[in-house]
């Protein structure tokens, strides 16, 4: 009796041993991981395009219901409403000052129905001149077929600068 039982769990050791060692990126075709990493990296243009023009509702519609945002100096966001409310002050405060965002390139990962994109970001003034450099990092998650951010965070490589005196 305690041969086949014996037997049994070796047979379900070797199993799980050999489902671990593939990775789970090889799960998806060849032709689905470039366009997947296309999407991705097209929604983080769309992203600082639409911060760039004001158009919060786009960036918003990025992020699933629950998403979590992290942006530098702030706390945690929570939910599609906040990060919305967040944003739209943002937007105002960073136009108001004649700023406006760019990303460099990143790069990005995939495993199944979940990625990240990490790459760099700057802030440039109405000169042209950047004044202000930094990163972030974004999970998304494939949710019937589309990526939508789960998790966002960004943040300054320096301090902001102290305000001029008045």
């Amino acid at each position: 009796m305690r041969l086949p039982i014996r037997m049994l769990l070796i047979s379900l050791a070797l199993a799980v041993t050999a489902g671990c060692g593939q990775h789970a990126s090889t799960v998806q075709t060849p032709a689905a991981a470039p366009a997947d990493e296309a999407t991705i990296r097209a929604g983080t243009v769309l992203w600082t395009d639409a911060y760039n023009a004001g158009e919060v509702d786009k960036i918003v519609a990025l992020y699933t219901e629950d998403a979590v945002v992290m942006p530098t100096n702030a706390s945690a966001l929570t939910g599609r409403a906040a990060i919305k409310d967040f944003l739209t002050k943002d937007i105002a405060a960073v136009k108001a000052a004649g700023l406006t965002a760019k990303d460099g390139v990143g790069d990005v990962g995939i495993s199944g129905d979940l990625a990240w994109h990490a790459g760099t970001s700057s802030v440039i003034d109405a000169a042209g001149k950047t004044v202000e450099t930094g990163k972030y990092i974004e999970v998304w998650r494939r949710i019937n077929g589309k990526w939508l951010i789960i998790r966002d965070i960004w943040n300054d490589d320096e301090p902001p600068a102290p305000a001029p005196p008045k």
